[in-house]
């Protein structure tokens, strides 16, 4: 399934992947987490800084990008925020998140 994701959309979703699990979990996660991270080429059209104060990117940044998730893939991060949305979690930077992969 194809999902466009902003730079702040991509950066939740890095932030609530496991950090712990089985090796094929592990190896989907690091497969994801190089898909929805930015790359370099990105990280400098988009102008991405970051400092103590967080992360700031220019206007390119804003609009999203269409990005191709697998099943499993998709899998791992409703699981997440369906986790988040029960523990009461769910941060105002996940809205968008919640409301792409989950409604």
């Amino acid at each position: 399934m194809k999902i466009g994701l902003n730079v702040l959309e991509r950066s939740v979703i890095l932030s609530i992947l496991p950090k712990e699990g089985n090796f094929i979990t592990l190896r989907l996660i690091r497969d994801l987490s190089a898909k929805v991270g930015c790359s370099a080429q990105e990280f400098k059209e988009f102008e991405i800084q970051t400092d103590e104060h967080g992360s700031r990117w220019n206007a390119k940044g804003v609009a999203p990008t269409d990005i191709e998730f697998a099943d499993s893939e998709m899998d791992i991060i409703r699981k997440q925020l369906k986790e988040l949305d029960t523990k009461n979690k769910l941060t105002p930077e996940l809205f968008t998140v919640y409301e792409k992969f989950c409604a």
